[in-house]
């Protein structure tokens, strides 16, 4: 009888495993296919209802599963009818005026639901400013003008918005009071819109290498590291001729760095389920992980050791991976040599110098193929993982876009496409339609 019992019981507990609904939430995140609506390079486009519905009718035809509605460009302005944050109601030269009697993110959903579209809202989070227009938070509100990063470049220290080669003025993640902000926001938004399928996170890092470097940053990483720095940031870095020689607290410094943003990750991703259990919880970041320090970002899994692979990496850098609290997680493979096969045809030394300094030699993770293969090693699988590719990379060669699509769909759980304005300009719907389709 008892044998009878045990039998009954472990039946029971096979049949619980491979029920349905659990067989579908663990295949859901598998061959999907997402296409970003930028919210300044679209807003005209996406001001009237008729271009919102027909845009997505053909994203839908073309294979798009998921779309994913800019809504917080890096003006730190929104889409939506926020009580925190200013709402944009026109962009540039154009003279389209935003219409506030309906509501541009609902109507994405309405109508993205209706098609069996996933509807996913995106914002850029820690950049409040766009330089290149003198427009947006850091230019608008004085006291958050406070907020913007500082600089250390070989010339010296330098607020961001005084570096009129950057079009992002990027705020510092560091100061409490910007993290609360940013994080009020996306609250907000998932309490406005309770039928968003999901959010996904844009520029949550520092600008890069050289950021941030004001008192504030200094006076928390003394805190970190439980003692005064005693030449700063000379401690950290320096320039010598304009090459960037590593100090002593070279590791802790960046260690620290990609703490804060861990902690931010988790920190949303713990809020917003609070708001709503259901949401898909989503974050886009670079795809070149070995570089990937340079902005303050571990986006591996905890289980991954980078030191073993990389001399920038101290043996407690791992710690600060934040894989596994993502749901879903989409890179940019921006790259025009799809095969790794491609890279090994040009020249040896073949290099690429950052914004920051770095010097880049092109290797296999150079690639469309290679930098799938590198954020599938690093993640570990404890995230689902979308190769995305930047579509103006492969103007004038549509047979090479086909072909980067086709690599990011074998290499990953779906594809990534950054942007629609590109396929619309380019007529290139066909060419979306053929790289998404199953073999």
């Amino acid at each position: 009888m008892l044998r009878l019992f045990y039998l009954l019981f472990a039946t029971t507990l096979i049949s619980c495993a491979s029920s349905p609904k659990e067989e579908k939430e663990v295949n859901y995140f598998i061959d999907r296919n997402i296409l970003w609506f930028d919210a300044t390079a679209n807003f005209d486009r996406f001001c009237h209802k008729d271009s919102i519905v027909y845009y997505l009718k053909k994203s839908k035809e073309a294979g798009i599963t998921d779309v994913v509605v800019d809504v917080k460009p890096i003006t730190g302005e929104v889409l939506y009818p926020s009580k925190i944050a200013p709402v944009m109601t026109s962009w540039g030269d154009s003279k389209v005026q935003k219409d506030l009697s309906w509501d541009m993110l609902s109507y994405f959903i309405e109508e993205g639901h209706k098609l069996g579209l996933t509807v996913h809202a995106s914002t850029n989070v820690f950049v409040a400013g766009h330089n290149y227009f003198n427009r947006g938070v850091v230019y608008s509100d004085s006291a958050k003008a406070k907020w913007q990063t500082i600089s250390y470049l070989p010339e010296g220290l330098k607020p961001i918005t005084e570096q009129k080669n950057k079009y992002s003025a990027m705020i510092n993640p560091a100061l409490q009071e910007v993290r609360d902000y940013e994080l009020a926001i996306l609250k907000e938004l998932v309490e406005l819109y309770p039928k968003l399928d999901g959010v996904i996170l844009d520029r949550v890092r520092f600008d890069n290498l050289n950021a941030d470097f004001s008192d504030a940053s200094r006076l928390l990483f003394e805190d970190y590291i439980g003692k005064k720095v005693t030449n700063f940031p000379a401690d950290i870095f320096s320039f010598e001729n304009k090459e960037r020689k590593d100090g002593e607290l070279f590791k802790p410094w960046l260690e620290w760095r990609s703490k804060i943003i861990h902690d931010f990750i988790y920190e949303a991703r713990g809020a917003l389920k609070a708001i709503n259990s259901k949401l898909i919880f989503g974050d886009y970041t670079g795809s070149w992980y070995p570089l990937y320090f340079d902005v303050g970002v571990n986006f591996a899994s905890k289980s991954y050791d980078p030191s073993a692979d990389f001399d920038w990496a101290s043996p407690t850098y791992k710690n600060n991976g934040y894989a596994e609290a993502l749901d879903l997680f989409t890179t940019g493979n921006y790259y025009f040599e799809v095969e790794k096969s491609e890279l090994a045809k040009q020249a040896a030394d073949a290099e690429k110098t950052l914004e920051s300094g770095l010097v880049v030699k092109k290797e296999d993770w150079y690639t469309v193929e290679g930098s799938a293969e590198l954020v599938n090693k690093v993640t570990m699988g404890k995230t689902p993982v979308y190769a995305g590719l930047y579509v103006e990379q492969y103007k004038d060669n549509p047979a090479q876009f086909v072909k980067a699509l086709k690599m990011c769909r074998a290499k990953s759980q779906g594809a990534m496409i950054f942007d629609i304005v590109h396929i619309i300009n380019y007529g290139w719907w066909d060419h979306l339609a053929v790289g998404l389709r199953k073999q």
